[in-house]
């Protein structure tokens, strides 16, 4: 078979790496792909948002099953034309990718099926929403949460604990700091309590989670410093354990296959969904309709079956029938960035040692590199994910900055206490 990969960040190097594993595959190609890619698949020199010219590709090139890395080729309707070219895709529809392309939508989705999550407003002018966060905080709250309706990126949220901050960045969504994905916001109660990343599969007709995971999303130490894509992620997370993951099947996954049912999303992918687990419980944070990255490094990692095989059965309505087993080993996941990001930051640095940090076992995916007169360079603000294995987390944990640490750049950094919740959690 013929497989092609859109997208060309960590998450679209590991999904490459693991669907080349497959006994089925004859060929990976992936759009457009990176300089780590290269090692696993053929990169093609399309982007993801010639969604013509992909479906072009797909039937020239006689490409069997097509998988979509990022979010904004899923909002523009790829999965509807791909469909309409008898090209078999994985992942929802335009009118199922809206759970992520608009908060308002999702928003209004949970409400509806009874799926526990943060109360909000959604405004489209900035006076009511000004007013608004004003009588939240004089109401007592310990903060509120500023969203973009609209896809910004992963940069059109803000976690604010004063109302000056909050106000500043509705006057940032307004005056087109996020295009029109700022023409209308959100504004939710702020959650406090330990966050989860969850991926789960759906055929529409079954629902099936993969291993849980937990991101970090702050660029520095101690959940300092703004909000990024991603700094690295651990899986499983801790604090899903066995009767926490009954509540989460229970009270958001369940629902949420009764949901798309019911309003007859067509729906065949996978549906990334961040939780807070408060002491009431579980709450969604948000949904995406794609795999959440850099939580899919270590998810997958830890994966043992065939991807396609899983895939397929998904886009076929088969997904009662997949079969996926886990390495027991918990896997963890270290993003090295540019200096400066998530803000500027400069591009084209010579990246060395990527073979030995590879040679201790970890495995090193490539989020935004390129190659130039045959040296890997820089060529993004995340640029590489570092992913191990352990016996116990405080192994991986271990493994995984012993590879980082072979790794350099100028101006290179990464967080250093990626893990640092499942080791101040009690051992049972």
């Amino acid at each position: 078979m013929n497989v092609l990969v859109i997208g060309s960040g960590g998450r679209e190097h590991v999904l490459c790496w693991k669907l080349a594993q497959s006994a089925r595959v004859d060929k990976v190609y992936c759009a457009p792909g990176n300089a780590g890619i290269k090692q696993h698949a053929e990169c093609v020199d399309l982007p993801v948002d010639k969604l013509e010219a992909l479906a072009d590709f797909a039937v020239s090139h006689q490409i069997d099953f097509t998988v979509v890395g990022p979010e904004a080729p899923l909002c523009a309707g790829i999965v509807d034309l791909f469909r309409s070219r008898g090209l078999k895709i994985f992942g929802p529809t335009q009118a199922a990718a809206r759970l992520e392309g608009s908060k308002d939508f999702a928003k209004a989705f949970m409400v509806k099926h009874h799926i526990p999550t943060a109360q909000s407003a959604t405004f489209t002018h900035q006076i009511g929403a000004v007013e608004y966060i004003a009588k939240q905080f004089d109401r007592g709250a310990r903060g509120v949460v500023v969203k973009a309706d609209g896809l910004a990126a992963g940069k059109g949220v803000l976690v604010a604990y004063d109302p000056d901050s909050a106000i500043d960045f509705v006057s940032d969504c307004f005056n087109g700091a996020f295009g029109s994905s700022g023409k209308k916001i959100l504004i939710e109660e702020c959650l406090f309590g330990e966050e989860a990343s969850i991926l789960a599969l759906t055929d529409g007709k079954t629902i099936v989670p993969l291993a849980s995971a937990q991101d970090h999303k702050r660029a520095f130490d101690n959940d300092e410093g703004p909000n990024t894509g991603g700094m690295g992620a651990y899986s499983p997370a801790p604090v899903v354990d066995a009767a926490m993951m009954e509540r989460i099947q229970s009270e958001i996954l369940t629902p949420f296959l009764k949901g798309i049912q019911a309003d007859k999303l067509d729906y065949k992918g996978i549906i990334f969904v961040g939780i807070m687990i408060t002491d009431d419980g579980p709450k969604v944070l948000e949904f995406n309709v794609r795999f959440g990255d850099p939580e899919v490094q270590a998810v997958l990692r830890r994966f043992e079956g065939d991807l396609l095989d899983v895939m397929q059965k998904t886009v076929d309505g088969r997904l009662d029938e997949a079969e996926l087993r886990w390495n027991d080993q918990p896997a963890v996941c270290v993003v090295l960035a540019s200096g400066g990001y998530p803000e500027h930051y400069e591009k084209g640095f010579p990246i060395f040692g990527l073979e030995a940090a590879g040679a201790t076992g970890a495995i090193v995916f490539h989020a935004g590199t390129a190659e130039k007169c045959g040296e890997i360079i820089t060529a993004g603000g995340r640029v590489l994910g570092v992913t191990a294995l352990g016996a116990t987390i405080t192994e991986a944990i271990d493994k995984v900055y012993e590879a980082v640490d072979l790794i350099e750049w100028d101006d290179c950094f990464c967080r250093r206490d990626i893990g640092f919740r499942a080791l101040a959690r009690p051992k049972k």
